[in-house]
């Protein structure tokens, strides 16, 4: 058996040059070169080498990121909202018609005063037509106060701007949620962050991986926290379909003020050896030498990386860990001892 076979064993690599096959004829064949630049390992691959291979590569462009602080929360059911909003269809339905009722009381009224002060109808008619007037704006004014009982529950329950999409008579608002096509989430800061300003969006995953996190939408701060955490709580809406209601759901936010310059990298551009991580570097045409990163913080579109790479840099994004394959087999001797 060569040392080769038992070495790429050892080493976990495939056993077979991934940069270099042959087919059973032997007619074709790629070839790398790895060489020392510098004390580093390069690898050289001519064009057709790295198109053959698929080898693909990006420039990477400057990016911002703030730095984020872990917080929880879960989706909520919006059916308590929807119970106010028919209470409120209800209650309006009962106000228009006794304001309608009003209406009609405040115009008999006015015929009976014209009628009386002409000497037509009786005094005690008047009086009736009076008494019926005070009933009717007494049930007028009922249905107010019922509206505002509704509109001060809704209110110290869900915020101001939940409360003005559940209190119209249409809560177009509500529809997306009614669909299926948003969730609604409440988070809760921890005590100890300050509250958050001027937020737009946060990322949320219902298993704490920050890298296959979804955007979620900022509502409103919510009136109440949740009972089983100490802190402000907020509202944000998501459209993802991973989130259902009742699920508990990680969520990152920005810390105030946090901001760093960097690059962000695809995550297909990292391969691993050893626990570490790593991208290869293009340094012109053909040449690639692989550096370690560190530090770097996972995001909805890959690694955040500050310091390590910089814009304008050129790194592989399809075909890493076979140039690092490559680059450690070209360690490994080519015969045993058999």
């Amino acid at each position: 058996m060569h040392l080769r076979f038992i070495c790429c064993l050892l080493l976990g690599l495939p056993c077979i040059n991934s940069l270099a096959a042959a087919d059973d004829d032997d007619t074709a064949k790629l070839t790398s070169k790895v060489q020392s630049v510098n004390g580093l390992a390069v690898i050289k691959l001519d064009g057709e080498a790295q198109r053959q291979t698929g080898l693909a590569v990006t420039v990477l462009k400057p990016a911002r990121h703030h730095s984020e602080f872990l917080a929880y929360g879960k989706a909520i059911s919006i059916q308590p909202l929807l119970d106010l909003h028919h209470r409120y269809l209800a209650a309006l339905t009962e106000r228009n018609r006794a304001a309608a009722k009003f209406k009609q009381a405040e115009q008999a009224i006015q015929r009976q005063q014209d009628l009386y002060q002409h000497g037509v109808t009786a005094k005690r008619n008047l009086q009736d037509q009076q008494a019926q007037w005070q009933t009717d704006k007494a049930l007028l004014d009922a249905t107010q106060y019922q509206d505002q009982a509704i509109i001060d529950e809704t209110l110290l329950s869900w915020g101001k701007t939940l409360s003005d999409w559940a209190l119209t008579p249409h809560a177009g608002k509500l529809t997306a949620f009614l669909a299926g096509e948003q969730t609604l989430l409440q988070v809760t800061v921890p005590s100890h962050h300050k509250p958050i300003e001027n937020l737009h969006t946060i990322a949320v995953n219902v298993s704490g991986e920050r890298s296959a996190a979804q955007t979620a939408e900022f509502i409103s701060t919510a009136p109440q926290t949740d009972s089983s955490n100490q802190g402000i709580s907020y509202f944000f809406q998501t459209s993802g379909k991973t989130i259902k209601t009742g699920m508990s759901v990680s969520a990152w936010l920005p810390e105030q003020g946090q901001q760093h310059d960097g690059v962000i990298i695809p995550a297909s551009a990292v391969c691993w050896a050893a626990d570490q991580a790593y991208v290869y570097l293009k340094t012109d045409d053909g040449t690639f030498s692989r550096r370690a990163i560190s530090q770097y913080t996972a995001t909805a579109n890959g690694y955040f990386l500050s310091g390590i790479l910089k814009p304008g840099d050129t790194i592989v994004t399809t075909g890493a860990q076979m140039l690092l394959s490559e680059e450690l087999r070209g360690q490994i001797p080519n015969e045993d001892n058999d």
